[in-house]
């Protein structure tokens, strides 16, 4: 009987605070940290992971949306891999972003001319992020106008082909080790910041072979890939050395729209040490989309 009353008192002390101090208008009721969550797609529940700041960091200190990383995992990997790969919660949380850890089927995404059993499917993963990130904005989470893609690897690709097909959504992407897969004629500029050792040999950095199993296409050249990002922004070369990163990191100079390289000399198919915290502060520095009208 005493545990009962003081699980009732509990109770009505807790009630009694959020009637008192409620949860601001658009603010998200989820406690820090990481937790799993899925998002019925059909007949399908697709899995993703969601970190979040501590309260105390960034946005979060006044309980509204904050600004969105979606990090997409490489071929044949699954979220909690690119989690420890990167590293990006603890730079994420020194910096008040959420981050969402998508799942790709059986470790693919569908990025158009690449990867294996998402693109045989015909999975339409573009889909999946759109509902990714309307569920986070609905909730409360995400701030519509300051959402950012990153990927490695297939998870890259899958970045560049959102980016392409949903520019007027991304407030800017950030590559490691990915191939633009995909034609693209986005209709809304996007900066974007990519990472690619020239010893790469599963994409390339001068191009070559082949995109996946049975499509006899090469991969772009990475520098080339980043020439058309520039085009499309008429942006002019990457000639300037950008802030806070290593030699090899080379943008189109100073202005709220960026396209730059990191280029790793006899780097291979990984995520530099230095990257995730880089794209956070190149996150960071974009202004958000524009109100929807």
């Amino acid at each position: 009987m005493k545990i009962a009353a003081r699980a009732a008192t509990v109770v009505v002390t807790l009630l009694a605070t959020l009637i008192a101090h409620p949860l601001p208008a658009g603010a998200s009721a989820d406690p820090p940290g990481t937790t799993e969550r899925t998002i019925a797609m059909g007949d399908w529940d697709r899995r993703y992971l969601l970190h979040l700041p501590p309260e105390r960091a960034g946005a979060a200190e006044t309980g509204g949306p904050r600004p969105l990383i979606v990090a997409l995992h490489g071929g044949l990997n699954d979220p909690e891999y690119v989690r420890r790969q990167s590293g990006l919660d603890e730079v994420a949380d020194e910096a008040g972003y959420a981050v969402a850890y998508p799942e790709g089927l059986l470790g693919t995404w569908n990025a158009g001319a690449c990867c294996w059993f998402a693109r045989w499917s015909g999975v339409d993963d573009v889909a999946f992020l759109d509902a990714l990130i309307d569920t986070l904005v609905r909730e409360g989470v995400a701030d519509p106008r300051r959402v950012f893609l990153t990927g490695f690897s297939n998870g890259g690709g899958m970045a560049y082909r959102y980016a392409c097909e949903r520019s007027a959504r991304v407030a800017g992407i950030a590559v490691v080790s990915g191939a633009l897969a995909i034609g693209c004629t986005p209709g809304h500029p996007t900066s974007v910041l990519a990472f690619h050792g020239t010893s790469d040999i599963s994409v390339p950095y001068h191009g070559g072979g082949n995109m996946d199993a049975g499509v006899e296409f090469p991969f772009f050249p990475v520098q080339m890939t980043m020439e058309y990002w520039r085009w499309l922004n008429g942006l002019p070369a990457l000639s300037w050395p950008v802030p806070g990163g290593p030699d090899g990191c080379v943008g189109t100079g100073p202005g709220p729209l960026l396209v730059a390289l990191c280029t790793e000399q006899e780097g291979g198919h990984e995520w530099p040490g230095y990257a995730s915290e880089m794209m956070v502060e190149f996150f960071g520095a974009r202004p958000p989309l524009p109100k929807a009208a």
